[in-house]
């Protein structure tokens, strides 16, 4: 919830700053999960279409957007397909903003998808990447006194999830490049997670004033060096050019 809740916030902040208030923004979410950003911003207003690969996760997200009112579900459409193959079903140019959320540790070779995915941009639009940080893979282990998990990680990007998947992380000056290279130069980033990655995934968030002040402390220290570059997760923002 604290993740997705940041998350929001940062790509609230990327859409106010780039696009006149009310327009309606084509977004496109790969491997939307659940679904909570996606629907978040068809029921704001968007027109949103989710790329997905995972059937599990397909009937999820389907079962969710039945819940809604008939006009959310009309802004929103689900595609079954890999991120890696986003030419074969869209045209370039045909987003103005694109997610890709908790996918690229999957992904063993990234740059070909980005690039995919930088291509499906419209000029102007935002390519939003949320990743694990290869730079700060020794906090958890560490923090936690699984000492020899803390050695290894400063070795490898790779690493094993809370699922017990093996999977890899991406650096921020790596992704810089990528970016660059792939005409979506970086444009703003965020840390994600600095103070709450320990907490269990059951683990139910505080309530009130405490959730409020614990978002806060999120927020800020995602804001604010050096905090946000030892952060869990990395968030990047690149802008589409020309």
């Amino acid at each position: 919830m604290v993740r997705q809740e940041l998350v929001a916030r940062q790509v609230d902040e990327q859409i106010s700053a780039r696009f006149p208030v009310g327009r309606r923004l084509r977004v496109l979410d790969v491997g939307p999960g659940q679904g909570t950003q996606a629907l978040r911003l068809a029921r704001a207003g968007h027109e949103v279409t989710g790329l997905e690969s995972d059937p599990r996760m397909v009937s999820a997200i389907r079962e969710a957007l039945a819940a809604e009112p008939e006009g959310i579900q009309e802004r929103m459409r689900i595609v079954e397909g890999d991120g890696r193959d986003t030419g074969a079903h869209f045209l370039p140019g045909t987003f103005d903003i694109v997610l890709c959320h908790g996918v690229l540790m999957y992904v063993p070779e990234p740059d070909p998808m980005l690039a995919g995915l930088a291509r499906v941009l419209a000029p102007g639009g935002v390519l939003s990447l949320l990743v694990r940080n290869a730079d700060a893979l020794a906090m958890r282990p560490g923090l936690s006194g699984d000492w020899n998990t803390a050695l290894e990680a400063f070795d490898s990007p790779a690493y094993t999830n809370r699922i017990g998947l093996r999977v890899r992380a991406d650096r921020l000056e790596t992704l810089t490049a990528t970016l660059a290279g792939i005409g979506a130069p970086l444009h703003t980033w965020y840390g994600v997670r600095v103070f709450t990655d320990l907490a269990d995934d059951e683990q139910q968030p505080p309530a009130g004033d405490e959730l409020r002040r614990l978002l806060a402390a999120e927020d800020r220290a995602g804001r604010t060096d050096p905090y946000r570059a030892v952060a869990a997760l990395l968030h990047l923002c690149g802008v589409r050019g020309g």
